[in-house]
């Protein structure tokens, strides 16, 4: 559900509405937030790196932090920029260094917190690195991103970095049984197993299609969340690779074209959701090295813009073939 959506029908959107306000109440991440906790608690924050896949807490961490840093007065005190929107040099010369240069109303530092800093520009990261030293008296940067490889050396270096996991099931469950109970929502056992399948550790994904799919009837069961997430059901996936490792490549076409075209799958999705669940196809080990051989093939040139139904297509078609060799 979009924003302007859940506007549209007078509802909050939910991941605001239910985002955790402090440290404790963040689930999930416990080794990692007792962490954190014990800088906060120390009085001695330092620069962050956060790292780690979408949805699983980062930035609820940070505006957490200055919650309990700066109690009401934290969004005067924290700055938060989206570095996949704002990529360039300017915005680290700029805007950055605006906010670590005003006044402070009498906080030794402010928190400048810059999301999927792994977009940001070469150049850009050394201008930011430059700024952190300039600034380090009275500025602590929070930086987050999905591949901390992306991230050069030398802010690396001055960052105490913390690396978050996907979430357990167990967690993305208890959050959305939380959630439904608050909102009188009735929901099955397999639509929530459905939810937490479809959100696969990723929390915001969960807490997004919950309130996509509470908008489709009277219960949310297995049927809607499928309907709303545009996810294959994890029988269909693999009764499409089974057939093609059978060598029957006109059945799994068959379906691939039902999941791209009925269902509204994109390539990448169908290649995540392929390779999640290799191990628990019914297959043999060789089998599943197979796929995953050519699903590293597949991900790749999709990547580079190649068609997504040719390169699915193929990967199908080499399954069927390597069966029949």
């Amino acid at each position: 559900m979009s924003e302007a959506d859940a506007e549209s029908t007078g509802r909050e959107i939910w991941i605001e509405k239910y985002r955790p306000q402090t440290l404790d109440d963040i689930h999930g991440q416990e080794e990692t937030i007792e962490r954190v906790k014990s800088y906060v608690e120390g009085g001695e924050l330092p620069h962050m790196l956060f790292t780690g896949p979408a949805g699983v807490g980062k930035t609820t961490t940070a505006t957490a932090i200055a919650r309990e840093i700066y109690g009401d007065d934290w969004r005067g005190n924290f700055l938060e920029l989206n570095a996949s929107d704002e990529r360039g040099i300017d915005v680290v010369r700029d805007r950055i260094k605006n906010f670590a240069r005003s006044a402070f109303g009498g906080e030794d530092y402010r928190i400048i917190f810059l999301d999927e800093a792994d977009s940001l520009t070469s150049d850009a990261q050394s201008a930011l690195r430059r700024t952190m030293e300039q600034f380090s008296d009275n500025t602590r940067f929070i930086l987050s991103c999905n591949y901390s490889s992306k991230i050069i050396d030398p802010i690396q270096s001055r960052c105490a970095v913390f690396r978050y996991s996907p979430l357990s099931d167990d967690a993305v469950a208890a959050q959305i049984r939380e959630i439904a109970t608050a909102e009188g929502i009735e929901i099955t056992d397999e639509g929530l197993d459905a939810l937490v399948y479809a959100a696969n550790g990723d929390m915001r994904r969960a807490i997004n299609n919950l309130q996509a799919a509470a908008t489709t009837g009277d219960v949310v069961d297995e049927e809607a969340v499928y309907t709303v997430t545009a996810t294959a059901r994890p029988e269909e996936v693999e009764e499409m690779v089974a057939a093609a490792v059978a060598g029957d490549f006109p059945k799994a076409r068959a379906t691939l074209d039902m999941l791209l075209t009925d269902v509204g799958m994109a390539g990448g999705d169908i290649v995540d959701q392929l390779h999640r669940s290799a191990w628990e196809f019914d297959l043999d080990d060789r089998a599943v090295v197979r796929l995953l051989e050519r699903l590293g093939e597949a991900d790749y040139r999709i990547a580079e813009g190649a068609n997504e139904q040719v390169q699915l297509e193929a990967l199908l078609a080499a399954l069927s073939l390597d069966d029949e060799e």
